[in-house]
């Protein structure tokens, strides 16, 4: 007889370096500017448009560059999982949920943004993450995601 954790992780089973990694990109968000800018990119409602985004974070702004700060990083942390560096699973297990509340922050003015620069590779890797685990979410704790998204939508109406 198998058990449920045999069946879910035997294709594909986290490493010792899979977990190392992990903490070591906890240890990066813990970095008093990065904690910083985290608080602010969560006490902001999501953009739902690029304007909204430049209002709030001007080009050279503390706001804009600890938006780059938050973004790019959660990117990057994508890119592991994307490039298969790091396991997904383990990742989403590992209570990163701070990655889809960034997405839903950002991901209705991504397509602005990347038709205005000229590039479609922007916070791609964290939309596909994003993606994935949205799609974790809701085989592992079914109606969860919905209700972030519903708190969410409710920020942007209220905007």
């Amino acid at each position: 007889m198998t058990t449920v954790y045999e069946e879910k992780h035997v294709k594909n089973p986290g490493t010792y370096d899979d977990a190392d990694l992990i903490l070591k990109l906890y240890d990066l968000r813990r970095e008093e500017r990065m904690r910083s800018a985290r608080k602010w990119v969560m006490s902001q409602p999501p953009f739902a448009k690029r304007e909204q985004f430049l209002a709030a974070c001007p080009p050279g702004s503390e706001e804009n560059a600890s938006f780059r700060m938050v973004t790019s990083y959660w990117d990057m942390a994508s890119s592991f999982i994307v490039a298969g560096i790091l396991n997904g699973e383990l990742f989403f297990r590992s209570n990163n949920f701070e990655l889809v509340l960034v997405w839903e922050r950002v991901r209705r003015m991504v397509p602005e943004t990347r038709e205005t620069q000229k590039n479609p590779l922007y916070l791609k890797s964290l939309e596909e993450v994003a993606g994935q685990f949205i799609e974790f979410l809701r085989k592992n704790a079914p109606g969860y995601y919905e209700n972030v998204s519903a708190t969410l939508e409710k920020q942007i109406q209220a905007r």
